[in-house]
C-alpha cells in the first residue's frame, strides 16, 4: 500500500495534456471511460471522463461528489484504485486503475457459466471485498456482474460506486429517495421500503452466485414490473442438478427479511458466510496471493429432454431423410473428375430435390444441406432442442422445430474452433460464445468432422 501512497501523491497536478488516449472501455449514463497512457512514465489508467453541463443538467453533482467520496476511502487491491483527479473547463477527470481483462460479463456469456471451482473463487473474491467494504460502513448498493473487473492477474476488481452509500457511525442502513440499483440484482428492502443495508449487497451477492451457476439470474421477467413482483415475494426456483453446496448457499442468503441473510450483523456477519460448507478449501488470508482458476464451463446433468417427441417426417434420432446423400455433393468432393458445368448442375438438382423434400429448405437462403439434425443447445441449466443445419454457404442454422421459427445462426469465421468432448457432446467456440451442443443420436464427431472440412474448404479458396 506504501507505492500505491507515494502513486497517488506523483500523480497530483495532472492535466489533459499529460495522457494520450486510445480505446472506449465503457459508456455509462452521464460518463465515459477511456483507456489512457500518462506520457511521462507510460502508467495506463481507466480514466473516466464527466461533463460538467451533463451532470448539472440531470442533477448527478451529489452522485459524482459521493462516488469521489468512496473511491478515495478505498484502498484494496479486490476494487479498482482512484490515483487522482482533476479538471479542465468542461469536464472532470477521474484517474482509476486499468483493468485488463475487462468485464467479467463476457466471459459468463461466453461460457454460458462458470464451472465449481471458478464460481468458488471468484465468489469467495467478491466476498472478501464485501467485508472489506461494509469494514468501512460503505454499502455499494449496485453490486452486479457488469460492475465485477477483471485485472491482468485475472483477480477481481470492483466499480461503479455513483450509487455507493457512506453510513454514519451506528447507523446500519439508509434511505433511498429514489430508485437505485438494477432491476435484477436489487433486493426486496428498497423495493418495499425504500431502505438499503449491508445486508443488500448480500442479496446482490446471492443472485451474482446463481447467475455464475445457472447462467442466468434468479429473478427475471418480461419487464421490470414483473421482475420486482418476483423480487418481493422472493419467487426464484433453484434448476435440477444444481450443486448442492452452491443452492445452499443461495438458499441462505435469498431471504426477504436481510437480517436473516446469512453474511448479515444479526448473523455473525462475513465469519459464518465464509465458514460455510461450498467455500471448506478457501484459504481467505492468502486468496490475493493465490492464481485464480481458467474460466470453464460448468457442464450438468445429461438428456433434460430426453423424453421430446421428434417432428413427423423423420427419423427417430431426428435426421432429415433426404441430407445423407449432400454431404459429400456439397463439400465438392462427389467427384472431382467432373467439369464444373457438370457440377453445377448437380448443385442445382440436389437443390431441386432439397425444395421439394426437406422441411428445412426454407430457412437456408437457397443453400444446399449437407447435414440437419436434432440438437440440444445448452447454456448453463437451460437446455433448448433445435434443428441444426450445416449449409455449404457455409452457414450453421438453428430452428425451433416445433414453431418452425429460425431462432438464430452460430457466426461463421477464421477463429472458430471445434471441440468434441464425447460422441453426443461438441462445443463451437466463437470469438463471443462458446455453443455447448448436445446430440441425441450421438453424432457429435459427424458433426465436428463436416465444419472441419467446410473450414478447410472455405480457407483454400481465399
Amino acid at each position: 500500500m506504501a507505492d500505491d501512497n507515494q502513486k497517488a501523491k506523483a500523480d497530483v497536478g495532472k492535466k489533459k495534456e499529460d495522457f494520450e488516449f486510445a480505446k472506449i472501455l465503457g459508456e455509462g449514463s452521464y460518463s465515459t471511460v477511456v483507456l489512457a497512457k500518462d506520457k511521462s512514465n507510460g502508467q495506463k489508467y481507466a480514466m473516466k471522463i464527466l461533463e460538467k453541463k451533463h451532470i448539472i443538467k440531470e442533477k448527478k453533482v451529489a452522485y459524482v461528489n459521493r462516488e469521489k467520496e468512496v473511491l478515495s476511502k478505498i484502498k484494496h487491491p479486490l476494487f479498482v484504485r482512484l490515483y487522482f483527479t482533476f479538471q479542465d473547463s468542461d469536464k472532470l477527470y477521474f484517474g482509476l486503475s486499468f483493468a485488463e481483462r475487462g468485464e467479467i460479463t463476457p466471459y459468463l456469456r461466453k461460457v454460458g457459466c462458470f464451472d465449481e471451482t471458478c464460481t468458488k473463487f471468484y465468489t469467495a473474491e467478491i466476498v472478501e471485498a464485501l467485508d472489506y467494504l461494509h469494514q468501512l460502513r460503505i454499502i455499494h448498493r449496485d453490486l452486479k456482474p457488469e460492475n465485477i473487473l477483471l485485472n491482468e492477474q485475472w483477480h477481481v476488481q470492483i466499480t461503479d460506486f455513483g450509487t455507493a452509500k457512506v453510513l454514519e457511525p451506528g447507523s446500519s442502513q439508509c434511505r433511498a429517495d429514489s430508485f437505485v440499483g438494477t432491476a435484477e440484482y436489487v433486493s426486496p428492502e428498497l423495493l418495499t421500503s425504500k431502505n438499503a443495508c449491508y445486508a443488500s449487497d448480500l442479496w446482490a451477492l446471492g443472485c451474482i452466485l446463481f447467475q455464475f451457476t445457472a447462467g442466468f439470474p434468479p429473478f427475471h421477467g418480461a419487464n421490470e414490473y414483473q421482475c420486482f413482483q418476483k423480487i418481493t415475494k422472493g419467487e426464484y426456483s433453484i434448476p435440477d442438478g444444481f450443486p448442492a453446496p452452491i443452492a445452499d448457499l443461495i438458499e441462505k442468503i435469498l431471504i426477504l427479511e436481510p437480517t436473516e441473510r446469512l453474511g448479515a450483523e444479526e448473523k455473525g456477519g462475513f465469519g459464518p458466510l465464509k465458514q460455510h460448507d461450498f467455500f471448506e478449501d478457501i484459504k481467505w488470508d492468502t486468496l490475493m496471493e493465490q492464481k485464480p482458476p481458467p474460466i470453464k464451463a460448468y457442464l450438468p446433468g445429461q438428456d433434460l429432454h430426453s423424453d421430446m417427441n421428434v417432428l413427423d417426417g423423420m427419423d427417430a434420432d431426428g435426421q432429415d431423410d433426404f441430407d445423407g446423400s449432400l454431404l459429400l455433393a456439397g463439400l465438392g468432393l462427389a467427384d472431382q473428375s467432373k467439369p464444373l458445368a457438370s457440377q453445377s448442375d448437380d448443385r442445382k438438382a440436389l437443390l431441386a430435390k432439397q425444395e421439394s423434400n426437406s422441411p428445412w429448405s426454407p430457412f437456408c437462403n437457397g443453400e444446399l444441406i449437407l447435414k440437419a439434425g436434432l440438437v440440444d443447445k445448452r447454456k448453463g441449466f437451460s437446455c433448448k432442442r433445435r434443428q441444426l443445419i450445416c449449409t455449404d454457404g457455409p452457414h450453421l442454422y438453428y430452428v425451433d422445430p416445433v414453431a418452425m421459427v429460425l431462432k438464430g445462426e452460430i457466426p461463421w469465421s477464421e477463429h472458430m474452433q471445434l471441440e468434441m468432448k464425447n460422441f453426443k457432446t461438441f462445443f463451437i467456440h466463437t470469438p463471443n460464445r462458446t455453443y455447448f451442443l448436445e446430440d441425441p443420436s450421438g453424432e457429435a464427431q459427424q458433426w465436428v468432422t463436416l465444419i472441419e472440412n467446410l473450414q478447410k474448404k472455405k480457407k483454400s479458396v481465399n
